[in-house]
């Protein structure tokens, strides 16, 4: 298990570094990605550190990078499919759906909200 996250730790610094470098060769400083794509700095520091911990969650990974990759004039799909190749499969508890606890709240709420207002129009219409 250990080497398994070691060699996925590798393979994020080394996709770091790698797009670090396709920015570069295209003469694009930081700044003007962020601006460009309307990322903060830290996210385009985390994506090309490649440190999982610094990271994103992975839901918003894929969209920054297609952000990224239009801004850099880089193959969004290409550059995807390189970070997910480096990442490596999910985690699967990431890949479970959350419980909802929220709805039956939102239903009470609801019929609670829409009982009130019928209440309501009855007091008014006297």
């Amino acid at each position: 298990m250990a080497d398994a996250e070691t060699s996925t730790a590798d393979a994020l610094r080394a996709f770091g570094r790698w797009l670090k470098q396709e920015r570069e060769l295209r003469d694009l400083e930081r700044e003007d990605l962020a601006a460009a794509t309307r990322l903060g700095l830290g996210v385009i520091d985390a994506l090309e550190s490649g440190d999982e911990a610094r990271m994103p969650p992975r839901a918003y990974v894929v969209g920054y990078l297609r952000s990224y990759a239009g801004a850099a004039g880089l193959d969004a799909d290409e550059l995807v499919l390189r970070w997910q190749e480096a990442a490596g499969p999910e985690p699967e508890e990431a890949r479970r759906p959350r419980a909802r606890r929220w709805l039956p709240l939102l239903v009470a709420a609801l019929v609670l909200g829409g009982g009130g207002a019928l209440l309501l129009s009855a007091l008014w219409a006297r």
